[in-house]
Protein backbone atom coordinates (compact mmCIF):
# COMPACT_ATOMS: atom_id res chain seq x y z
CA UNK A 1 0.00 0.00 0.00
CA UNK A 2 1.07 3.60 -0.46
CA UNK A 3 1.52 4.08 3.26
CA UNK A 4 5.25 4.51 2.78
CA UNK A 5 4.95 7.23 0.14
CA UNK A 6 5.60 10.66 1.69
CA UNK A 7 3.55 9.94 4.76
CA UNK A 8 2.38 12.76 6.94
CA UNK A 9 1.91 12.17 10.63
CA UNK A 10 -1.84 11.98 10.13
CA UNK A 11 -1.51 9.42 7.38
CA UNK A 12 0.81 7.37 9.58
CA UNK A 13 -1.89 7.27 12.22
CA UNK A 14 -4.32 5.88 9.68
CA UNK A 15 -1.72 3.39 8.53
CA UNK A 16 -1.08 2.25 12.08
CA UNK A 17 -4.76 1.51 12.49
CA UNK A 18 -4.94 -0.37 9.21
CA UNK A 19 -1.89 -2.53 9.83
CA UNK A 20 -3.12 -3.19 13.34
CA UNK A 21 -6.29 -4.62 11.84
CA UNK A 22 -4.12 -7.06 9.93
CA UNK A 23 -2.95 -8.79 13.08
CA UNK A 24 -5.79 -11.30 13.11
CA UNK A 25 -4.24 -14.71 13.60
CA UNK A 26 -7.27 -16.44 12.10
CA UNK A 27 -7.37 -14.67 8.75
CA UNK A 28 -4.93 -14.57 5.85
CA UNK A 29 -4.01 -10.98 5.03
CA UNK A 30 -3.26 -11.90 1.44
CA UNK A 31 -3.40 -15.05 -0.65
CA UNK A 32 -1.00 -15.25 -3.59
CA UNK A 33 -2.58 -17.55 -6.15
CA UNK A 34 0.30 -17.01 -8.58
CA UNK A 35 2.82 -18.80 -6.38
CA UNK A 36 3.24 -22.44 -7.31
CA UNK A 37 0.48 -24.20 -9.21
CA UNK A 38 -2.19 -22.22 -10.96
CA UNK A 39 -5.80 -23.18 -10.50
CA UNK A 40 -7.13 -25.29 -7.66
CA UNK A 41 -4.54 -27.00 -5.48
CA UNK A 42 -4.82 -29.02 -2.29
CA UNK A 43 -1.29 -28.09 -1.26
CA UNK A 44 -0.73 -24.76 0.49
CA UNK A 45 2.25 -23.14 2.19
CA UNK A 46 1.23 -20.66 4.89
CA UNK A 47 3.67 -17.85 5.58
CA UNK A 48 3.68 -15.84 8.80
CA UNK A 49 5.14 -12.35 8.53
CA UNK A 50 4.85 -8.87 10.04
CA UNK A 51 4.22 -6.77 6.95
CA UNK A 52 5.45 -3.38 8.13
CA UNK A 53 9.12 -3.85 7.40
CA UNK A 54 9.97 -2.31 4.00
CA UNK A 55 11.66 -3.47 1.85
CA UNK A 56 11.45 -6.94 3.48
CA UNK A 57 7.64 -7.12 3.67
CA UNK A 58 5.10 -4.31 3.47
CA UNK A 59 1.70 -3.31 2.14
CA UNK A 60 1.32 -1.67 -1.26
CA UNK A 61 -1.72 -0.80 -3.34
CA UNK A 62 -1.23 -2.53 -6.67
CA UNK A 63 -3.93 -2.28 -9.35
CA UNK A 64 -6.27 -0.93 -6.69
CA UNK A 65 -5.72 -3.85 -4.30
CA UNK A 66 -3.90 -3.84 -0.97
CA UNK A 67 -1.10 -6.36 -1.46
CA UNK A 68 1.72 -7.64 0.74
CA UNK A 69 4.99 -7.33 -1.16
CA UNK A 70 8.74 -7.21 -0.46
CA UNK A 71 11.83 -9.27 -1.11
CA UNK A 72 11.01 -11.72 1.69
CA UNK A 73 7.69 -12.29 -0.05
CA UNK A 74 9.47 -12.89 -3.36
CA UNK A 75 11.61 -15.52 -1.65
CA UNK A 76 8.51 -17.14 -0.13
CA UNK A 77 6.91 -17.29 -3.57
CA UNK A 78 9.94 -19.13 -4.93
CA UNK A 79 9.85 -21.63 -2.07
CA UNK A 80 6.15 -22.27 -2.68
CA UNK A 81 6.70 -22.58 -6.44
CA UNK A 82 9.51 -25.11 -5.92
CA UNK A 83 7.12 -27.12 -3.75
CA UNK A 84 4.26 -26.86 -6.24
CA UNK A 85 2.21 -25.16 -3.52
CA UNK A 86 -0.08 -22.16 -3.20
CA UNK A 87 1.33 -19.43 -0.94
CA UNK A 88 -0.97 -18.03 1.76
CA UNK A 89 0.28 -14.98 3.67
CA UNK A 90 -0.75 -14.11 7.23
CA UNK A 91 0.11 -10.62 8.47
CA UNK A 92 0.76 -10.91 12.22
CA UNK A 93 2.42 -9.04 15.06
CA UNK A 94 6.15 -9.77 15.01
CA UNK A 95 6.25 -11.05 18.59
CA UNK A 96 3.52 -13.62 17.85
CA UNK A 97 5.23 -15.20 14.82
CA UNK A 98 7.17 -17.99 16.55
CA UNK A 99 4.17 -19.00 18.65
CA UNK A 100 2.07 -19.23 15.48
CA UNK A 101 4.81 -21.36 13.92
CA UNK A 102 5.16 -23.69 16.89
CA UNK A 103 1.38 -24.14 17.06
CA UNK A 104 1.23 -25.09 13.37
CA UNK A 105 -1.00 -22.18 12.37
CA UNK A 106 1.71 -21.09 9.90
CA UNK A 107 4.23 -23.31 8.10
CA UNK A 108 7.15 -20.92 8.00
CA UNK A 109 8.15 -17.45 9.15
CA UNK A 110 9.99 -14.89 7.05
CA UNK A 111 10.19 -11.45 8.64
CA UNK A 112 13.73 -10.14 9.02
CA UNK A 113 14.32 -12.96 11.52
CA UNK A 114 17.75 -13.12 13.18
CA UNK A 115 19.17 -16.51 14.26
CA UNK A 116 19.39 -15.92 18.01
CA UNK A 117 20.10 -18.77 20.41
CA UNK A 118 16.65 -18.42 21.95
CA UNK A 119 14.98 -18.78 18.55
CA UNK A 120 17.13 -21.79 17.68
CA UNK A 121 15.71 -23.56 20.74
CA UNK A 122 12.12 -22.80 19.78
CA UNK A 123 12.08 -23.45 16.01
CA UNK A 124 14.32 -24.74 13.23
CA UNK A 125 16.13 -22.06 11.23
CA UNK A 126 17.32 -22.01 7.65
CA UNK A 127 20.68 -20.94 6.27
CA UNK A 128 21.33 -17.18 6.34
CA UNK A 129 19.96 -15.60 3.17
CA UNK A 130 20.66 -11.89 3.73
CA UNK A 131 22.69 -9.59 5.96
CA UNK A 132 22.08 -5.93 6.76
CA UNK A 133 23.52 -3.34 9.12
CA UNK A 134 21.54 -1.77 11.94
CA UNK A 135 20.76 1.95 12.02
CA UNK A 136 19.62 4.64 14.45
CA UNK A 137 16.79 6.91 13.29
CA UNK A 138 16.05 10.25 14.94
CA UNK A 139 14.31 13.53 14.20
CA UNK A 140 16.35 15.71 11.87
CA UNK A 141 17.05 18.29 14.59
CA UNK A 142 18.64 15.57 16.78
CA UNK A 143 21.03 14.10 14.21
CA UNK A 144 24.17 15.51 15.86
CA UNK A 145 22.84 14.98 19.39
CA UNK A 146 22.64 11.20 18.89
CA UNK A 147 25.65 10.66 16.61
CA UNK A 148 27.19 7.85 18.70
CA UNK A 149 25.94 4.85 20.61
CA UNK A 150 27.24 6.42 23.85
CA UNK A 151 25.02 9.44 23.23
CA UNK A 152 21.99 7.13 23.47
CA UNK A 153 22.65 6.41 27.14
CA UNK A 154 19.54 7.40 29.08
CA UNK A 155 17.60 8.17 25.89
CA UNK A 156 14.04 7.11 25.13
CA UNK A 157 14.33 4.49 22.40
CA UNK A 158 11.55 2.96 20.32
CA UNK A 159 11.99 -0.62 19.11
CA UNK A 160 9.91 -3.48 17.74
CA UNK A 161 8.78 -5.99 20.36
CA UNK A 162 10.69 -9.26 20.23
CA UNK A 163 13.26 -7.97 17.74
CA UNK A 164 17.03 -8.00 17.82
CA UNK A 165 16.82 -4.20 17.93
CA UNK A 166 15.03 -4.52 21.27
CA UNK A 167 17.96 -6.59 22.56
CA UNK A 168 20.41 -3.94 21.34
CA UNK A 169 18.47 -1.18 23.12
CA UNK A 170 18.35 -3.20 26.35
CA UNK A 171 22.14 -3.13 26.36
CA UNK A 172 22.30 0.68 26.28
CA UNK A 173 22.94 2.09 29.75
CA UNK A 174 19.91 3.87 31.19
CA UNK A 175 17.89 3.61 27.99
CA UNK A 176 14.12 3.86 28.43
CA UNK A 177 12.50 1.45 25.99
CA UNK A 178 9.18 1.76 24.24
CA UNK A 179 8.54 -1.62 22.62
CA UNK A 180 5.73 -1.79 20.06
CA UNK A 181 4.46 -4.38 17.62
CA UNK A 182 4.68 -2.31 14.42
CA UNK A 183 7.46 -0.15 13.00
CA UNK A 184 4.85 2.41 11.89
CA UNK A 185 3.81 2.80 15.53
CA UNK A 186 7.42 3.49 16.51
CA UNK A 187 7.68 6.17 13.81
CA UNK A 188 4.56 7.81 15.25
CA UNK A 189 6.21 7.84 18.67
CA UNK A 190 9.31 9.42 17.16
CA UNK A 191 7.40 12.06 15.23
CA UNK A 192 5.35 12.99 18.30
CA UNK A 193 8.47 13.37 20.52
CA UNK A 194 7.53 10.44 22.75
CA UNK A 195 10.82 8.71 21.99
CA UNK A 196 14.19 10.22 21.11
CA UNK A 197 15.42 7.58 18.70
CA UNK A 198 14.66 4.22 17.15
CA UNK A 199 16.95 1.33 16.22
CA UNK A 200 15.95 -0.31 12.94
CA UNK A 201 17.32 -2.49 10.18
CA UNK A 202 19.39 -0.48 7.71
CA UNK A 203 17.12 -1.04 4.67
CA UNK A 204 14.01 -0.38 6.78
CA UNK A 205 15.50 2.81 8.20
CA UNK A 206 16.42 4.06 4.72
CA UNK A 207 12.89 3.48 3.47
CA UNK A 208 11.29 5.40 6.33
CA UNK A 209 13.80 8.25 6.18
CA UNK A 210 13.19 8.71 2.47
CA UNK A 211 9.40 8.64 2.79
CA UNK A 212 8.68 10.24 6.16
CA UNK A 213 9.55 13.91 6.39
CA UNK A 214 11.76 15.03 9.26
CA UNK A 215 13.56 11.74 10.00
CA UNK A 216 17.26 11.02 9.47
CA UNK A 217 19.77 8.24 10.09
CA UNK A 218 22.54 9.23 12.50
CA UNK A 219 26.21 8.20 12.45
CA UNK A 220 25.66 5.89 15.43
CA UNK A 221 26.42 2.28 14.49
CA UNK A 222 24.74 -0.47 16.53
CA UNK A 223 26.78 -3.66 16.48
CA UNK A 224 25.36 -7.16 16.73
CA UNK A 225 26.80 -10.61 16.21
CA UNK A 226 23.71 -12.14 14.60
CA UNK A 227 23.16 -9.70 11.76
CA UNK A 228 22.04 -12.25 9.19
CA UNK A 229 18.47 -13.28 8.41
CA UNK A 230 16.91 -16.70 8.29
CA UNK A 231 13.61 -18.45 7.70
CA UNK A 232 11.91 -20.29 10.55
CA UNK A 233 10.01 -23.59 10.32
CA UNK A 234 8.41 -25.72 13.00
CA UNK A 235 10.81 -27.77 15.10
CA UNK A 236 11.37 -31.16 13.46
CA UNK A 237 9.95 -30.22 10.04
CA UNK A 238 13.10 -31.41 8.26
CA UNK A 239 11.41 -31.84 4.88
CA UNK A 240 10.33 -28.20 4.68
CA UNK A 241 13.63 -26.95 6.10
CA UNK A 242 15.56 -28.86 3.42
CA UNK A 243 13.30 -27.45 0.72
CA UNK A 244 13.76 -23.91 2.05
CA UNK A 245 17.55 -24.27 2.06
CA UNK A 246 17.53 -25.78 -1.43
CA UNK A 247 15.58 -22.81 -2.77
CA UNK A 248 17.81 -20.31 -0.95
CA UNK A 249 20.92 -21.96 -2.41
CA UNK A 250 19.46 -21.68 -5.90
CA UNK A 251 18.41 -18.06 -5.46
CA UNK A 252 21.84 -17.07 -4.14
CA UNK A 253 23.65 -18.87 -6.96
CA UNK A 254 21.47 -17.08 -9.51
CA UNK A 255 21.92 -13.68 -7.85
CA UNK A 256 18.15 -13.44 -7.42
CA UNK A 257 18.06 -12.26 -3.81
CA UNK A 258 20.04 -9.10 -4.57
CA UNK A 259 17.70 -8.49 -7.51
CA UNK A 260 14.70 -8.90 -5.22
CA UNK A 261 16.20 -6.50 -2.64
CA UNK A 262 16.78 -3.83 -5.29
CA UNK A 263 13.29 -4.19 -6.77
CA UNK A 264 11.57 -4.20 -3.37
CA UNK A 265 13.53 -1.14 -2.24
CA UNK A 266 12.46 0.73 -5.36
CA UNK A 267 8.84 -0.35 -4.85
CA UNK A 268 8.87 0.75 -1.20
CA UNK A 269 10.09 4.20 -2.19
CA UNK A 270 7.66 4.71 -5.07
CA UNK A 271 4.46 6.76 -4.85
Amino acid sequence: MNKWGKLSLGMLLAVGLMTGCGNNNDNAASTDTNAGNTGTTAKTLTLGTSADFPPYEFHKVIDGKDTIVGFDIDIAKDIAADMGAELVIKDLAFDSLLNELSSGRVDMVISGLSPTEERKKAVDLSDIYYKAEQAVVVREADKDKFATMDSLKGAKIGVQTGSIQEDIAKGIEGAQLTSLGKISEIVLQLNSNRVDASIMEGPVAKSFVKNVKGLVITDAKPEVEDDGYVIGVKKGNTELLNQVNTTLTRLNSEGKIEEYVAAASELAESE
